[in-house]
């Protein structure tokens, strides 16, 4: 008896370090943003959708569910007849990546959602719920708020890195206390090429996600300010 318990132990030993060491050995893939596994998701989701009389190879999500994370890809509906399977980077694969959907009606395009951001806002909340309520520090638009992240105890205020850009992004509340990641200083970048393609009143997010593999993942709509031609939140 003792000797089988000290053969499990063991093989619980090896499972644990072997479980610990495969997330080192394939950290770099998993975060890497493959142009080549994107397509061939893409090809995959196009020959699914021929197949089956325009349907999509999507998981179900609530009606409410924000327009980015709205249409996430069901693997699971892919393989093995059209992918063996999911790409290393995808997150059901031990990937940071969440491989979705846009233009679903029009033209099903496939692009990536960064979950590191979602790791962020998760703490964001559990340190709001911990207090027992968002602590607003000022208002930037009309349900839109900066929190006070010194009262939720961090040393410096959190931020995501920018997909798009690589320049670091804040964070904002709503006065229904839901976290989001500010894209204002990417959409500041993009309208400068933009030119006057856009007009006050239209959501601009899509600036970032024309010429991009990614979607501005956990985000509030956006549209120009008029006068200066500056991003701001739309009120809806």
């Amino acid at each position: 008896m003792k000797l089988r318990l000290v053969g499990c132990l063991l093989a619980a030993g090896i499972f644990l370090l072997s479980g610990c060491m495969y997330p080192e050995q394939n950290l770099a893939k998993n975060q890497i943003p493959y142009k080549d596994q994107l397509q061939a998701v893409q090809t995959a989701v196009n020959d699914y959708r021929k197949d089956n009389g325009g349907l999509l190879p999507i998981k179900t999500k609530e009606a409410n569910t924000p327009i980015y994370e709205k249409y996430p890809i069901d693997f699971k509906k892919l393989m093995p007849k059209y992918m063996s399977e999911p790409p290393g980077n995808a997150f059901e694969n031990g990937g940071i990546f969440q491989y979705v959907l846009i233009n679903e009606e029009t033209n099903p395009t496939v692009k990536l959602l960064d979950l590191r951001m979602a790791d962020t806002i998760r703490d964001i909340n559990l340190r709001i719920k911990s207090m027992g309520y968002p602590p607003y520090k000022s208002q930037i638009s009309k349900n839109v708020f900066t929190l006070d992240f010194k009262k939720l105890g961090y040393n410096q205020p959190p931020y995501v890195v920018s997909p798009f850009t690589h320049q670091n992004l804040s964070f904002v509340i709503t006065g229904q206390a839901e976290v989001y990641v500010d894209y204002r200083p990417d959409l500041y970048h993009a309208l400068k090429t933009a030119g006057n393609q856009v007009k006050p009143g239209e959501d601009i997010r899509s600036l970032l996600v024309r010429n991009s593999m990614f979607v501005p993942a956990f985000s509030l709509p956006y549209t120009i300010d008029a006068k200066t031609k500056e991003p701001i939140f739309l009120d809806k």
